[in-house]
């Protein structure tokens, strides 16, 4: 079989997809798509391509069952442009290959992230990293006048420690998380899935869920079978441990079990309430 042309991935080959206020995601390469999986978990035997039907199938197949290494045989190249926060929680998946552009060699862009009031929170009581309910109006807008402000005085200073000739390495060190950069970022859909399963869950940082929605938008021009069975039996599915399941298994009175209490019962409910992991 020869390189597949997916007339949908073509059309948004370089087409910028605009991400939270100065960011982007843009599909610049890909390799492979649903009909090279079907082909690679078919080589043993060299039956070829089938039905759509039988390929959907058999795609669905693989992936409930966690045969990944078919998966694998698609590659994906992003053009990704986004805040220095973000990209640390999304490059602890390691299993891309990423160039990120270098404040070494350039001179880096006066651009930084600034969230929008409404999406300026309380931290929250019960999760440590996360936030909470919704903050006065003054609060927010002095929030986001303070972080405004810091940026500007950060990137003037930056701005002046070059102009003085200071090296770039570091003229650069006092730039906050804020700051955006820009990267390429080849993956495989195998461990794309995975980056999406975490990073699409509502327990994630809101703004690297909207980065995670957006690749998994374009991944489905890309590969649109493969989406819908990770959608099916991942991204909307559900794992129960096996006090959980011996609690299901109760609650159907097929079951003897003594019972979750605490919050391994409001993991439990939260799952059966949302359909998501907890």
């Amino acid at each position: 079989m020869a390189h597949c042309i997916i007339s949908e991935a073509e059309a948004l080959l370089d087409k910028e997809f605009p991400v939270l206020n100065k960011g982007f995601i843009r599909l610049v390469d890909y390799m492979g798509g649903d009909a090279r999986v079907v082909q690679a978990a078919r080589v043993s035997y060299g039956a070829g391509t089938k039905s759509l039907r039988e390929d959907a199938e058999l795609i669905d197949y693989l992936l409930r069952n966690q045969h990944t290494s078919p998966f694998e045989q698609i590659v994906l190249t992003f053009h990704v442009k986004l805040p220095v926060f973000v990209a640390r929680q999304w490059i602890r998946h390691r299993t891309a290959r990423v160039n990120e552009v270098s404040g070494r060699y350039s001179v880096l862009k006066d651009d930084f992230y600034i969230p929008e009031r409404e999406d300026i929170a309380a931290q929250s009581a019960d999760n440590k990293q996360g936030r909470g309910g919704a903050l006065e109006a003054e609060v927010t807008a002095a929030a986001q006048a303070s972080l405004k402000s810091a940026q500007k005085n950060m990137y003037a200073d930056y701005a002046d420690l070059i102009d003085r000739g200071v090296a770039r390495e570091l003229a650069r060190i006092n730039l906050p998380l804020s700051l955006y950069t820009e990267w390429y970022w080849q993956i495989d859909l195998h461990n794309l899935f995975h980056f999406l399963e975490l990073r699409l869950d509502a327990h994630a940082q809101k703004e690297i869920r909207l980065y995670a929605q957006t690749l998994f938008d374009i991944t489905k021009s890309v590969a649109p079978l493969c989406c819908a069975a990770f959608e099916r039996h991942a991204l909307c599915g559900v794992r129960f441990s096996r006090e959980e399941f011996a609690e299901l298994q109760n609650r159907l009175g097929s079951g003897c079990g003594a019972g979750l209490a605490g919050k391994k019962l409001e993991r439990f409910e939260e799952k059966l309430r949302t359909g998501r992991q907890t």
